[in-house]
Formats: C-alpha cells, sequence, structure tokens
C-alpha cells in the first residue's frame, strides 16, 4: 500500500510519517530528503524531488513494501502523480491530509522548526502562507493535528490501512534503534 500524506510545512507530516513507519514497518520515503540531496549536487530543484521519489517509491511498491509518501504534494497534478504511482505498482493508496487547524500552534511550529536535514533552509511562516497549495478536489482522510497529537494520528490513518501491525520491537516491549531516540 502507498500512503501519500500532504499538507503545509509545519503541520507536522514528517513526525507523523516516522512514527508510522516505525509502528507498521514500513518506508518512509521523504522527498525534502531527495531535494536536498540534489542541492547539495549544485542542483536547482524544482520537481525532481517528487520524479525521484515516485520512483523509488515504486520500486518498493513492487517488492510488497508499505511506502508512507511525505511531501506538501500541492497541486491535484502532483497527487494524481502520486495515485498513479500506486496504480502502476497494483496496490492500494491512501491520500492523507495532514492540517493544522490551530494557527497560532502551527505557527509557533514553523517559527521554531530547526532543520534536520544537513542544508535544509525550513521555510518562514510568510512562505508558509504564501506557498502555492490547492485545496483537494477528492476524498482523502484529513488529520487535524491542532486537535489531534502523534500517536492519535498515526491510529486513524491505521485504522485506513488493510493488515497494519505493530513492529517486533513494540510486540516484545523493547525499542532498540528507534528513530529520535
Amino acid at each position: 500500500m502507498l500512503i501519500i500524506l500532504s499538507g503545509l510545512p509545519g503541520v507536522g507530516k514528517t513526525t507523523i510519517a516516522r512514527e508510522l513507519a516505525w509502528t507498521i514497518v514500513a518506508m518512509h520515503v521523504r522527498v525534502d530528503s531527495i531535494e536536498q540531496a540534489l542541492r547539495r549536487f549544485g542542483w536547482e530543484v524544482r520537481g525532481e524531488g517528487y520524479q525521484i521519489a515516485q520512483v523509488v517509491v515504486e520500486d518498493n511498491l513492487r517488492l510488497g513494501h508499505i511506502v508512507i509518501a511525505d511531501s506538501v504534494n500541492p497541486w491535484p497534478a502532483t497527487r494524481q502523480e502520486w495515485r498513479s504511482v500506486a496504480e502502476r505498482a497494483g496496490v492500494p493508496s491512501l491520500d492523507v491530509e495532514v492540517v493544522c487547524s490551530d494557527t497560532d500552534a502551527h505557527r509557533l511550529r514553523v517559527e521554531s522548526r530547526v532543520a534536520d536535514i544537513d542544508g535544509h533552509r525550513v521555510p518562514t511562516w510568510q512562505e508558509v502562507l504564501a506557498r502555492d497549495y490547492h485545496a483537494w478536489d477528492r476524498d482523502r482522510l484529513v488529520i487535524d493535528t491542532g486537535r489531534l497529537g502523534v500517536a492519535d494520528a498515526v491510529r486513524e490513518i491505521m485504522a485506513m490501512v488493510p493488515s497494519a501491525g505493530t513492529s517486533p520491537s513494540r510486540e516484545s516491549g523493547s525499542e532498540p534503534g528507534r528513530p529520535g531516540q
């Protein structure tokens, strides 16, 4: 299955994606990481990060992995491209739009963010507000991080994922190698 996380910077996509990937033992493919790697090689990045991510995601879907795609995914065309990846691989997809209805909390997150990718410049609040992000024109699961914590957001997404189990390390009660700890 392909889980497609979309939303403005600072709403919590990557935090949710990491926890979800760890919980259901899925691959997490973050477009920001790919784009920053391209920038380190001197590229002026436009849509290449999405295109590279989609090739990597499709390869891994064909291997039977659950994959979480993490990107702003701002336009109907980019959203359709992600769904097409799943269709070509012959797997279902789940569109998840992550939003933050609490504007003050969203702004605080954006303004206090520290880049977690070497050399990555995180956007300012004004850049987030000016982002060319189009309204959705189709059904999707909406996760509001202004109302839900990470654990609840992950549970809501997992409820939509067939056979989403827990990782062996969780079942055994230990958490060795967990990212962020």
